[in-house]
This record gives C-alpha cells, sequence and structure tokens, in this order.
C-alpha cells in the first residue's frame, strides 16, 4: 500500500509556523514546516483535516488554534454530518476540524483519530487514476465528486475544487503556489493539479 507519511507546510516565516502547529494541534507528528517566499493568493486548493471523537475536541482544538494566532473562517457548530469548524493557520493553510458525534460523551481532550488531506481538483475522475496509477489504493468513491484513499499516517481526499472551497467557506479562487508538499512512498513527481509530491526521505 502507497502510504502518505507527512505534509510540508511552506511557509514565508517558518519559525513562526512551527510554533504555531506545536501549540495548537500538539502531537499531531505529521506536519513540517520548510520556508518558501513563491508567491500565492486566495484559496490554495486543499484543507488540512483532523477528525475528532466528539465536539469538545472539536471546541478545544479550535481554541488552542485561535490562541496560537488563527483566524476563524467558519464557527464550529452542529451540521447534518456531525460537528465541525474551518480556521486559517497564521501561514495562510486552511484547517478543518470535525466530529460525526453532535454529543459529548467524556471530558474533551487532544486525540485526533484521522489526519486528511482534501485536494480540490479540476477532474475528480482524472487524478484519481493518476493517484492510482502510482499505487495509492481507493477506500471510498462517489463518481466524478469525492474519492479518498487508504494512505495511512495521512489520509488523501479528492473532491472538487469549488465544493471544497464552498465546504471551507472561502471562494474558490486562487492563484499560485500551493503552498504544500505532499511526503510519502508514492515518489516525487508534480500532480495534475500541481499539487507536489516528494519521497518521504527527502
Amino acid at each position: 500500500m502507497t502510504t502518505i507519511e507527512f505534509v510540508t507546510v511552506e511557509a514565508a516565516d517558518p519559525s513562526a509556523a512551527e510554533a504555531f502547529y506545536a501549540a495548537a494541534f500538539e502531537g499531531l507528528g505529521r506536519v513540517r514546516v520548510r520556508a518558501s517566499q513563491e508567491p500565492t493568493s486566495g484559496f490554495r486548493g486543499l484543507t488540512l483535516s483532523l477528525v475528532v471523537s466528539q465536539p469538545g475536541t472539536v471546541d478545544a482544538l479550535v481554541g488552542s488554534a485561535v490562541d496560537g494566532g488563527a483566524t476563524v473562517v467558519k464557527p464550529a457548530a452542529k451540521s447534518l454530518w456531525g460537528y465541525g469548524g474551518v480556521v486559517q493557520a497564521p501561514d495562510g493553510t486552511i484547517w478543518t476540524l470535525a466530529s460525526s458525534s453532535k454529543k459529548d460523551t467524556g471530558p474533551a481532550t487532544r486525540q485526533v483519530d484521522d489526519f486528511v488531506l482534501q485536494l480540490g481538483v479540476t477532474d475528480v475522475a482524472a487524478t484519481r487514476q493518476f493517484c492510482a496509477d502510482r499505487g495509492l489504493v481507493v477506500a471510498k468513491s462517489y463518481g466524478r465528486t469525492y474519492v479518498q484513499f487508504d494512505t495511512g499516517p495521512v489520509r488523501l481526499a479528492l473532491i472538487k475544487r469549488a465544493a471544497l472551497a464552498k465546504n471551507a467557506g472561502v471562494a474558490p479562487d486562487g492563484t499560485g503556489s500551493h503552498r504544500l508538499v505532499i511526503g510519502g512512498d508514492a515518489g516525487s513527481f508534480t500532480d495534475p493539479d500541481g499539487f507536489v509530491w516528494e519521497a518521504a526521505s527527502a
């Protein structure tokens, strides 16, 4: 099985970004940071998602992110599918924090059950095939609208760019660098939507 071991966030101020992630999402362990001055504006075509067990944990993570300097994009609230909210890190990366549960069953923790990288793509079917050709195994698929791969520590999901932006509560327009590199054992390449993949040992 082809896995994604980590993601590398590219930030103008890597020291500040590292401090933010250590404080906001301590112990996550799947986010690296490096410097980049590549131009970027608007929606970068991706979100990083932390899936947790209950609303109280969502609120705790949103709170620590905001304390660290994140901006609330969508306040945490109940929805048809559960409970969640969206924040934007100081480096510009959009994070969704969510639980399928609408009620707490115990004290809030900081335990993360799943870490999901969602990519907004032009053609879900074409990018799915591109990924499958590189050894990624499909776990869930809803035709041309959504695909999730079984990629181990960091799960990968594909969704159309406009739909992902809508889910995140931002405008879909954006240009320049994605400011994110995907690290795993699929190899080093750039995919059809311009996302950069690197071998995990690189």
